[in-house]
């Protein structure tokens, strides 16, 4: 219905990832996954050494094929190493903002009473393992990658520079307060994320690995429920991975954070402890789910079943599709690969519709029309928090010609954003009525 004419001359723009990346990644996991299945290793540290086998491949891909080293976006000039003595007075100063920034950030961990409860407290026994290697390797890394920087003052320096009172803006600004913004949010982001991600890292992985096969092979609902546990596992692992990786020699550092207020609440209110879906967006009051209404429908089951392992692929495959540069509210390269040439938001699109089709919350156990009736607002509104998320990641990235190229070209090519345009040339919402009639809707061109 929405099919466009091939035009050769409307090439997609280039991703920042290469295919390649993802299914090294989706290699080196798998392999993991079957040692481990072999030998029975299903706890906390066997799933760690799961990231670690589909990292691995990743970064050895990136740097020998994709030779993302050398890419301009790195800031990085390899051939002209300055001299350690004309970056070092540098290099103390961005090593300070660093561990200044860690000690914000460990502080926030000791103070937050639910990183020591339940799943978190694994990802805070993990970083305080780390802690001592993150301190005393960041000395090396820090004193060798600057001698190669074209600019080594990056934000840690401002805010190094800012802590260390060396600065003054009445003296001369020898630190950039937009700099310190910067950096504050980019590790922000990480600090947040990065413990959230470690602490689900076991869950999933445990249960992959303990299961067996043979008793759910003839059970289509049990088939579809692992598979979509596995689906989950992988987006994780990838996720995971991403949060740790933000390296500019791996051209996976953190560009810019989002800068905008509303782009951090409707990321925030969708993990703990502000998650809203578990408090007043709670659609799963007197719910049960697809298998219950669909008990006894055996080829029914065996199609829904189906969707939402569908659906669950193409969230994970989103994932995946990052490499080694997933994150929530950053800017690591814009992606126009895998399944983002087919809609800018995939991983929403293919989560919302799996909860809508998973819970059915139009149905309720209790036959009364009031939770039916809330239920469905509910998870109306989650739908909503997510199409507001996706309009402030827009915002954001719309700031880079990159994005607003790839968007223009997406809504000329791709079928959800060309669908989405044709219901508003019917509906008479194309063009808006801020940008002037004389902006033509994009051609559009219905199927035979």
């Amino acid at each position: 219905m929405f099919a466009r004419k091939s035009d050769s001359g409307d090439p997609r723009p280039q991703s920042a990832v290469s295919g390649g990346v993802g299914v090294a990644g989706l290699i080196g996991l798998a392999s993991w996954i079957m040692v481990a299945r072999q030998y029975g290793m299903d706890g906390p540290y066997s799933a760690l050494t799961a990231c670690l086998c589909c990292a691995m491949p990743m970064v050895i891909w990136s740097l020998l094929h994709d030779k993302v080293h050398l890419r301009a976006s790195t800031g990085i000039d390899w051939k002209n190493p300055k001299a350690l003595k004309r970056t070092f007075d540098i290099s103390v100063v961005k090593i300070a903002g660093l561990w200044v920034t860690w000690a914000i950030i460990a502080s926030i961990y000791c103070i937050g009473r639910w990183y020591w409860t339940g799943q978190y407290q694994f990802a805070m026994e993990m970083m305080m393992a780390a802690a001592p290697f993150l301190l005393g390797l960041s000395v090396p890394y820090v004193l060798w990658l600057d001698r190669y920087f074209a600019e080594p003052r990056d934000g840690a320096w401002h805010f190094g520079q800012f802590v260390m009172g060396l600065g003054s803006r009445k003296a001369g600004a020898e630190y950039d307060p937009e700099q310190i913004y910067h950096h504050l949010r980019a590790w922000a982001v990480k600090g947040f994320f990065l413990a959230f991600m470690i602490s689900i890292v076991p869950g999933g992985f445990g249960e992959i690995i303990r299961l067996d096969i043979a008793q759910i092979i003839r059970d289509p609902v049990a088939i579809a429920h692992w598979l979509i546990i596995a689906m989950f596992v992988v987006d994780v692992q990838f996720a995971t991975v991403g949060y740790l990786l933000t390296m500019k020699p791996l051209d996976a550092h953190i560009r810019t954070a989002n800068p905008y207020l509303a782009g951090w609440v409707a990321a925030l209110i969708c993990y703990p402890p502000f998650i809203l879906m578990d408090g007043p967006l709670n659609y799963h009051v007197n719910t049960a789910d697809w298998t219950h209404w669909f008990a006894g429908h055996q080829a029914l089951l065996a199609i829904w079943g189906a969707v939402l392992v569908i659906l669950t692929a193409v969230y994970a495959w989103a994932t995946v599709a990052f490499g080694l540069r997933f994150s929530n509210l950053t800017h690591r390269g814009i992606l126009t690969h895998g399944p983002y040439r087919f809609t800018k938001h995939p991983a929403y699109v293919a989560k919302n519709a799996y909860w809508w089709l998973a819970t059915m919350p139009f149905l309720v156990t209790s036959d009364s029309f009031t939770d039916m009736v809330r239920n469905t607002v509910m998870i109306a509104a989650v739908s909503g928090v997510y199409y507001w998320r996706a309009k402030t990641e827009e915002k954001h990235l719309l700031s880079d010609p990159a994005y607003k190229e790839y968007a223009e070209w997406m809504d000329r090519n791709a079928p959800i954003p060309r669908a989405i345009n044709w219901i508003k040339v019917k509906i008479g919402w194309w063009p808006p009525a801020d940008k002037g009639a004389d902006k033509a809707a994009p051609e559009i061109q219905p199927a035979e």
